[in-house]
């Protein structure tokens, strides 16, 4: 781990966007030297129609139907949603599938990376590239991306531990024999620019080559001091395309260089609580303040290098042998805000002005490493009546989490900020390392086999089984260790009726289970690894938790296949919790049991042949069957953070051959925070997130064949919002304010 100093904030330089520039500037030079032709990037391939928002099937080879014969609910995020959006973040793509909600982190504590629930849990580490499990604690970017693939429900038989309310694949990339050449360049609202470069060139008659760039330097919307630097550099080689034999190279490497955000004080916000009456009918802060100090950064260090082999054997067997080895580094230093029962002090309470709040100093040093390597087979078979797809094969992990140890700060009141005009430029203690190191390694040996059968012209029985051998180390460099293994069992079953050749009706069965321990391998931002009077699931001696998930559904392709309509009822069960035990206080036990049931409707495709559609909509109902006392782990308790309705659109018609106009809503309902039981919400602090609209624009005029230029409003209403709260309710990120990206697209 590369220790950077600590550092000013006022001496950054805006290096990104001057490199960000010159990498758009670049682009036509790269076209005119190396580029003959004039076509648009591909890469996979995952539907004849590239311009439509419907996608037919999945890039896995574990996934061997076209999604309309998968029992499973499954959004595809296509590039030319990615492109529209400007979404150039992983959360920001999510935004497109209903019910995904963006978590804050504990009281005093800030998350990390992509950091979000799916289906009532939390699905943070359930995030692959390529089929391959990627533990980044940075967030991630889309510029080297294809697609998005966002598959609901159980899924430990396709990607092993903790997949409890499913999984998200991000397709990157490929190198293709083509030649060609694109580039964006954005400028934003709020400040600042953004390009990224995309180039492809055919070596010889069966290798290519693809480079991928990206640099930015953008500040965030409506928040003051608080902005995104950074580059990436993805680089893919291939050899033999097109041929039976073919072997990739891959190397992706980023930096960030950011200030991160710990939010604002929940005072004046709808259920905000405080003692003194005073502070509780006091009005909001502006949203705009930045309660943090000048020496508050955020830096990320991430690499990634994956070689892949493909092989089509004469006898119609496909092979694929995928081997990867990443870092990931983090070095954060932030200030948090709590307004917690004594964090605001109110001397004189007529005088606002005079009013100072609790700040707190977080500083976070981790490296995530990770070395894999995953081969897979399919194959048909044929036996008597029943035709057979078979996908099976193994996959081998060592994934490592070092977390360093750094002092615990408690600030004076003279270094408490002003409430509500914080002075962004004052300097707060950084915590020291204190030499303490915390790491957890953990093994994986996975063997699975999936076989989908074809009986008659109508029917399909899809089933899987994965078997998990792992074991987990914890250690100190005092040599103190915890360690624990077992065995991961994880199932999937599914029955297909097929009317007609063009619609399916399905059930499905799936479970997924987390030992202890494996959650973010046992490490939140301060933390790694558990003890054995651990009253979370990171205690060794507990047993996994294991989620059961039930889906039937249909999927009905009209309009010629050019339209994909699908609807699912879901019903899953979380066993095996782990909670306190009430008897035994300190000390916790496996007992609870929680539900979460709903539907999922999506349709998604052309409409016509100018009109593209995507929509969502998803229902959940949350609930601890059987808990424990009055925790939020009480009977009868929901999931925070988990509304009972989420919706989600996005559309886009043209006009002509040069102008497109289009635009999108999401509405999230309201998320539950303070969730125990028979509490009075009067006495709670913002005990829940409102319910949201949000409402965004987009117009794409082409000024020649090869160069169009875009525009996107983003919360053309300008609704004021809670975009996260954390989970003692003290403060929050507000949703950001109408905001506006003009970008420019050229090919070359």
């Amino acid at each position: 781990m590369h220790m950077s100093h600590i550092r000013n904030r006022k001496h950054a330089s805006n290096r990104y966007l001057t490199a960000a520039l010159m990498a758009a500037a670049a682009v036509p030079a790269l076209s005119a030297t190396a580029l003959a032709q004039d076509k648009k990037l591909e890469g996979v391939t995952v539907t004849a129609d590239d311009n439509s928002y419907k996608a037919d099937v999945v890039s896995s080879p574990k996934q061997t139907q076209a999604l309309i014969d998968t029992p499973q609910t499954v959004s595809v995020i296509k590039k030319e949603v990615l492109q529209q959006q400007q979404a150039a973040s992983l959360m920001e793509a999510l935004r497109n599938v209903p019910g995904i909600t963006v978590q804050m982190g504990e009281n005093g504590n800030t998350s990390a990376g992509d950091t979000f629930q799916m289906r009532g849990f939390d699905a943070s580490t359930s995030v692959l590239v390529d089929g391959v499990r990627d533990m980044s604690s940075a967030s991630r970017d889309t510029f080297n991306l294809e697609q998005v693939e966002v598959i609901r429900g159980a899924g430990g038989a396709d990607i092993g531990r903790g997949a409890s309310s499913g999984y998200i694949n991000l397709v990157s990339k490929h190198p293709t024999l083509e030649a060609a050449a694109s580039g964006t360049l954005a400028a934003y609202s709020q400040g600042g620019a953004r390009a990224t470069v995309d180039v492809n060139r055919a070596v010889g008659k069966t290798s290519g080559l693809r480079l991928n760039l990206m640099a930015e330097d953008v500040n965030a919307v409506g928040r003051d001091e608080v902005k995104k630097s950074g580059y990436a550099v993805a680089a893919a080689y291939g050899i033999g395309i097109g041929t039976p034999t073919r072997l990739y190279g891959f190397a992706q490497v980023s930096k960030g260089d950011n200030v991160p955000d710990g939010g604002i004080p929940s005072v004046g916000y709808p259920g905000f609580y405080y003692g003194t009456a005073a502070v509780k009918s006091a009005p909001r802060v502006d949203p705009e303040n930045y309660y943090g100090s000048v020496n508050d950064y955020e830096d990320t260090e991430s690499s990634q290098f994956t070689v892949k082999f493909e092989h089509d054997f004469e006898s119609g067997v496909y092979m694929t042998n995928t081997t990867r080895l990443s870092r990931t580094s983090l070095n954060r230093v932030l200030t948090g805000v709590n307004t917690g029962t004594t964090g605001i002090t109110a001397t004189n309470l007529t005088d606002r002005s005079t009013w100072i709040v609790n700040r707190s100093r977080q500083h976070v040093v981790k490296d995530n490493d990770a070395l894999i390597n995953a081969t897979n087979f399919t194959a048909s078979a044929t036996t008597g009546a029943f035709t057979h797809d078979l996908s099976y094969g193994l996959e081998f992990s060592t994934e490592k989490v070092a977390v360093y140890g750094v002092e615990t700060i408690t600030l004076v009141d003279a270094q408490w900020a002003n409430l509500y005009t914080p002075d962004p430029n004052v300097e707060l203690p950084v915590n020291r390392f204190t030499g303490a190191r915390t790491f957890v390694k953990l093994n994986v040996g996975s063997a699975y086999l999936f076989d989908t059968i074809h009986f008659g012209e109508k029917w399909l029985f899809n089933a899987g089984v994965r078997v998990d051998s792992y074991d987990i180390t914890t250690k100190t460099l005092t040599n103190a260790q915890l360690k624990g293994d077992g065995t991961l069992t994880s199932y999937k079953a599914g029955l297909v009726y097929k009317p007609v050749e063009t619609a399916s009706l399905y059930v499905a069965y799936a479970n997924a289970k987390t030992p202890p321990g494996t959650v973010n391998l046992g490490a939140s931002t301060t933390t790694v690894g558990g003890s054995e009077t651990s009253t979370n699931i990171n205690n060794p001696n507990v047993d996994p938790t294991e989620t059961r998930n039930l889906e039937a559904g249909v999927k009905w392709d009209v309009l010629s296949g050019r339209v994909s309509l699908t609807a699912a009822y879901y019903s899953t069960e979380h066993l095996n919790e782990f909670v306190e035990n009430p008897f035994n206080t300190g000390f916790g036990e496996n007992f609870g049991k929680r539900t979460v049931k709903g539907f999922d409707l999506g349709l998604v495709g052309k409409i016509t042949d100018k009109w593209n559609l995507t929509a969502g909509i998803q229902t959940m109902d949350t609930k601890v069957e059987e808990g424990q006392g009055t925790t939020t782990s009480a009977t009868g308790a929901v999931t925070r953070w988990s509304p009972e309705l989420a919706a989600t659109v996005w559309t886009t018609y043209e006009v002509s051959p040069k102008l497109t106009l289009g635009g999108g809503a999401r509405y999230t309902g309201e998320q539950v925070r303070a969730n125990t039981p028979g509490v009075d919400l009067a006495t709670q602090n913002v005990p829940f997130i409102p319910e949201y609209w949000v409402v965004d624009a987009y117009g794409s005029y082409k000024l020649t064949d090869k160069v169009s230029v875009q525009l996107n409003v983003y919360n053309l209403l300008d609704e004021d919002y809670i975009a996260t709260l954390n989970n003692g309710g003290s403060r929050l990120i507000p949703g950001a304010p109408r905001s506006a990206t003009v970008t420019l697209n050229y090919q070359f």
